[in-house]
Order: C-alpha cells, then structure tokens, then sequence
C-alpha cells in the first residue's frame, strides 16, 4: 500500500476493532488510523518500579506487592469488601464496592498479591479503591513496565487496554513507514522555535522513554506536547487564510454611492460621527468598490456607533442599486435596527422590510416575500427568518450580521449562499460588542479584515461602578425606590455558580417576587432564558416604553435593545462572571445624556481573583483593556465563552493553556508561506479534515 494512503485506511484494518468498538472510537473522533496517533495519553501510570506503603503519597498512583492480612464484608452503609495488606513498611486498605464470593475467597489472610491504584486518603490510613490486583506466588513475579504507561481519554463501552493495543498496532506501522506521516513543519520553523520533529514528539508521548518521571512528562510546558498544539494552531490559521485568499477569486458587485448622496445621509443623522467611525467607514469603502467580496469584522465597545458605520456600507448597496440583508440575534434587537434604519433612510426612497418568525399573518407575510424575491425592498431587516428557504433575494450585494457568534456557522453560511449568483458573493459585514484581544482576534478571525471603532461619541459620560456587599442588600433596594420616584428605570441581573440555566431562571424568578413584595409601588417586569422568545419580548418591549419600572434579568440582557432611561444596574454575584461579561452587562446602562450607576453586589468574603476583577471594572471602562485583562485572569476559553469557541474545535491545542504560542504561530505561519507553501493543504488537511468550509463565514 502506498505509505500516504497507509494512516488513512480505517480502524477497522486493525486487529480486534469490530463494529461496535467503530462506533464507540467515532464518539471520540477517530475514524483513520492516523487518529489513534494524534489521539494522545490523559496522564501516565507509573508501573516501573514497585513502591513500599511507608512511602505512599495521596493522589499518586502506585505497584505494591504485599500480603494479605485481613479480608471481610462490611455491611453497614454502601456494601464493600475490605481487604487489608501489608508490605512490612505499612498497612493499606483495599476497598471494592463490587465483588464476588470466588473473589473474597481468593484474598484470603497470607495470600501475595501485587495491586495497581490511585491512593486515596480513608477511614483508616490510606486506602485503593477498585484497584487492579494479580494474585502471585512470590515477589519477582511482580512484572514492572521498562517505562511509564499511557492512560487515554475513553468513552462508554471502550476499554483502555483495547484502545492502547490500536495505539501501538498504528505506532508500529507509522515507525516502520514514516513517510505515512511526514514532518510538515519546515525546518527553518521547528530550529526558531527550538521544537522537537513530529517523530520524536510523538514518541516522548505515547511511549515514554525509560526513565523518565511523571512529574517530568507533567511539567508545562512540555516540548512535545507544545510542538503538536503548536501545529495544530498554525493549521487552523493556514485554514483561515487560505479561505481568504479563496474568496478573493470570487466576484463582488463593485458599492459606491455618489457624493450628494453621501451628504445626504450624513445630514440626516442628528449627530456628528466620531474620527473612528470616519476611519472605519474609509475602510468599508475602500472594500466594496473592489469587486472581490468585503470580509469585515467591526469590533466597537458597547456604544461606540456600529450601528450608524453598517448603515453607511448600506447606503453604498443601496445606490449601487443593490439589496441589503441585515441579521440581528433576537426580535428586540431587529426591531432596534429598524428604527434606526427607517429614521436614518426616511430622506431615501428606499422600502425596509422586517422578516421575523413572529411575522403575523399569511397575506402580509407573502407581501414581504415577493418584495424581496422582485427587488423592490431595499433593506431586508429579521432575524434567523432571512436564511429560511422561502426567502429568495433579487439582488443581494450586502450581508450585515450583528453580533455574529449568536448566530450558527450553517446559519450564516445560508445567508450568504442565498446572495451567491454563478462567480459572485455578496459583500459581508460582520459587527461585534464583544471586544476580542489582539491574540485571540489572530486565531479566530484571521480570514477577517479587522476595524476597531476605539472611540466613544462626545458626551457620553461614564457610568460609575461601585463594589458593594450583598449584606447591604436593603439599602440598595431603597436606591431602587428613590431612583424609580425619579422617573428613571433600572436593572437588576441575577447571576448563579452553577452552569445549569434552569436554577438561573429559578433565581430570577425568586428575586422577581421577593423585589415584588418590597417594592409595592414599582412596576417589575422578568425576562429569562427559559421564556419563549415572544414572551420575552413581550417584556423587553413594555421596559423599552416605559411601562415597567424594574426588569429583573439573568444575562440574556447582555446583548439587548437600547433604553436610554435605564441609568442603574445591580448584577448580583457579579464575583462569579467575567470582566468582559460584566462589561457587556454594564453596557446597556449609560446610554442617555444622565448619570448612570452600575452596582456590583458581591457576597464576602472574596477571593484575590474576584477582587482584582472587580477592581479593574471600576477603574475603567475601556473594553479593549478589560479583555486584555480578562484574558490575563481567566483565560482565553473561558473568556470568549462557548458561544464564540464553538467555532474552533482543537485536538490537542488548549487556548487555555497555549495562549503563549499565538505570537509565534503568525511568525511560523509567514514562514510557511514563504518557504513551504506546498505543506500548506496537507497541514490543513491533517488537522481540519472537512470543516474547512467554515471558515469563510
């Protein structure tokens, strides 16, 4: 067989891998022999030396070989089979919750065993729960491994022993063909970085060498393993430029509005735009009157003007006589772009039509189709309603997705395709709230032109964060009452520890009732994830007009509608979000001309972490440093959420963990390019399989 086909053949071509154990192997993503070999060790047993009792140490795991010196059934609580050893240095419990009567007998006083397990601290001294045990006739018969054992991530019904025999029957023909898997990283690459060749880092982790400790094979970093992250991450950037570079042989209508149109719009707006939103919008024209598709990523801090920068690209389609598509995540929130859009448009003779699940009404519902479908709607503003099948665009030349990771990759994908005609795209603009640092921004948006709208419009005043204890809970309840006699409005966002969505709902609604009780003459509204979506905003609309005094909320609010009359927010447990989380929160006050106050209520005590974050919310309210800073604290996983990551899954890469390789993967990336630019795909490929498809949107 040819050795670049020979790692791709399926498990099945190996010994003992029969129907089931394929299906039980593809829940963890292998499918190729060549999976097995990227499919690397959890952690590592020391099965190389046998070790005395007295020298035991909690959470390691050991090879003892000892006698037996008691064996009995205890009954009382959980049924358990205790088994006492000693070696002469000490004595060692063995516990096992499932036994049999052949297996009590034969763990009879006297009997010598060796045993394998993690040693945990019990009742009585140290004890092996379930541990693995061999009955033996004298001690030489105890075998020991020349070096450490691999322990590999499983799934239920897979056992590790079935998985480590697939392991070293795929090792064995990759080590007698190596061309099956060749080194793809260039040497000018692997020399800069100081990193190990594929081989040898392979090796150092399946199969360690004899000697070697765990504590070594442990210790980050550990080149071996930061060699494959390293490359699986320089993959998936390649991925993202060469979708780039893909696009750029498609065609895009060319977007361009005259100058009397221009001054049109610009005097219709009731403010002045910023220097940023100037620079930004030089940008998007600069991308749409080429005719290659415009891939834009405009980040801006909650407030900063997004809106009204989209609005202008619009107005390019629009007088190039082309249709406009604008995506929101929620109603609430493309009900607010068409507003803005119908107020900003009023001097255009321009139709906007609003496409939403919630549509009402079947004649109405077919009017807004055919408007589409014939091009006499201009601007096309809904939610996830746009991709949907029915809906068919006479003429899209620009896709504008707010708040992008909200919305799936098949999603956005259909979108765009609904704009495809033979070799054209249309052009695409993508809008973020959610600041993104540079690093992260590097990984996940390399396909993307970046702008940063860094500037706040002139007047916007600050909204003052305090930290204050929840044992001062009443005292800000009766802020409450004094705020909402004022005629201002406020939030009040119920956060919980657990990840569970149901108890957060429960928190919110316990707070909705306590707040009601307290608070006889305030209107109080609840919004919740678990709501349907026109009952929530149902609420959120009532909040917006001022029929309610007090929205109680879990962080759904976090990316919602503007209402400039809601000055004060209170985020409970705020110790328990991160910063930018609390950011985005603390971005839907602020935005009237009146003071705004957002009130971090904590339960003491805090720890370092909790208090430095809250700290660093206080001092400021750049977006930008916070993620930074948010990124320094908790790391880039966590940070970006699953909402964003989702989008990226890696093998062995752990952003977490490997956030000090970005930096070099763009340097390793340019080399590539430069001097090997035929590993490119075969990179690609190894790392991405199929998936690469996504990274165009």
């Amino acid at each position: 067989m040819d050795s670049q086909t020979l790692l791709k053949q399926s498990v099945v071509s190996l010994k003992g891998i029969g129907g089931q154990t394929v299906s039980r192997l593809e829940k963890l993503d292998i499918r190729q022999l060549r999976d097995f070999i990227f499919h690397l060790p959890l952690r590592y047993e020391d099965r190389t030396r046998v070790q005395t009792i007295n020298k035991l140490i909690p959470g390691s795991t050991a090879l003892i070989c000892a006698r037996v010196v008691s064996s009995s059934i205890l009954n009382r609580g959980r049924r358990s089979l205790i088994c006492q050893i000693s070696d002469t240095t000490g004595h060692l419990s063995l516990r096992f919750f499932h036994f049999t009567a052949s297996q009590h007998n034969s763990l009879s006083a006297g009997t010598l065993i060796s045993c394998f397990g993690e040693i945990k601290d019990g009742y009585s001294g140290y004890e092996m729960i379930h541990p693995e045990y061999k009955v033996i006739q004298q001690e030489s018969d105890c075998i020991t491994s020349d070096s450490l054992t691999a322990v590999y991530p499983l799934t239920e019904g897979l056992r590790q022993a079935t998985l480590r025999k697939a392991v070293q029957q795929t090792l064995t023909l990759y080590n007698n063909n190596p061309d099956s898997l060749p080194d793809l990283l260039p040497v000018a690459v692997l020399s800069r970085f100081q990193y190990p060749c594929l081989n040898d880092a392979l090796k150092a982790l399946h199969t360690p060498a004899p000697g070697i400790s765990v504590n070594a094979l442990l210790n980050i970093p550990n080149p071996a393993l930061k060699r494959l992250a390293f490359e699986e991450l320089i993959a998936h950037q390649l991925s993202q430029l060469q979708r780039k570079l893909a696009d750029k042989q498609w065609q895009a209508p060319p977007l361009k509005s005259s100058a009397k149109q221009t001054q049109q719009f610009l005097d219709n707006l009731s403010f002045q735009l910023t220097h940023a939103q100037q620079r930004v919008i030089n940008e998007i024209k600069m991308d749409c009157a080429n005719n290659s598709p415009m891939l834009r990523l405009i980040q801006g801090d909650v407030g900063s003007g997004k809106t009204v920068v989209s609005a202008y690209a619009a107005l390019l389609a629009l007088s190039s006589n082309f249709q406009v598509a604008i995506m929101a995540p929620t109603e609430l929130l493309a009900e607010q772009h068409l507003r803005n859009f119908s107020l900003w448009f009023e001097p255009f003779d321009v139709q906007i039509i609003f496409l939403t699940g919630q549509l009402k009404g079947k004649q109405q519902r077919q009017q807004a189709l055919e408007a589409i479908a014939d091009g006499s709607a201009g601007i096309i503003i809904g939610t996830h309603a746009l991709f949907q099948d029915a809906v068919t665009f006479a003429r899209l030349g620009l896709v504008i997705i707010d708040e992008q990771h909200r919305f799936g990759v098949n999603q956005r994908m259909a979108l765009r395709d609904k704009g495809q005609h033979n070799n054209s795209k249309p052009h695409q603009l993508i809008m973020t709230a959610t600041p993104i640092p540079r690093t992260l921004a590097m990984l996940n948006y390399a396909d993307l032109d970046i702008s940063i709208i860094d500037e706040l419009p002139p007047g916007r005043i600050p909204v003052v964060t305090r930290a204050i204890s929840a044992d001062r809970r009443n005292e800000v309840i009766a802020k409450i009452s004094n705020w909402v006699q004022q005629g201002r409005q406020s939030y009040w966002v119920c956060t919980l520890i657990e990840e569970s969505e149901v108890l957060q709902c429960e928190a919110a609604e316990k707070t909705a009732v306590l707040l009601t009780e307290t608070l006889a003459d305030v209107r109080i509204g609840l919004v919740h994830g678990r709501m349907k979506a026109a009952d929530k905003d149902q609420v959120m609309q009532a909040f917006k007009e001022h029929q309610l005094d007090l929205l109680v909320a879990t962080t759904v609010i976090e990316v919602g509608v503007d209402v400039p009359n809601a000055g004060l927010m209170i985020i409970e447990n705020p110790e328990r979000l991160g910063l930018s989380q609390l950011h985005q929160l603390r971005g839907r006050v602020g935005r009237g001309s009146d003071n705004s106050f957002c009130l971090l209520m904590y339960q003491s005590p805090l720890s370092n972490t909790a208090g430095e974050r809250l700290n660093i919310l206080r001092e400021t309210s750049d977006g930008f440093i916070i993620a930074e800073k948010d990124l320094e604290l908790r790391g880039p996983g966590e940070m970006m959420g699953t909402r964003q990551t989702g989008q990226m899954h890696f093998k062995i890469a752990n952003l977490e963990r490997d956030t000090d390789l970005l930096d070099q993967v763009s340097e390793a990336v340019n080399i590539i390019q430069q001097s090997s630019p035929k590993n490119i795909q075969p990179l690609i490929d190894r790392w991405l399989g199929t998936t690469t498809k996504y990274a165009e949107v």
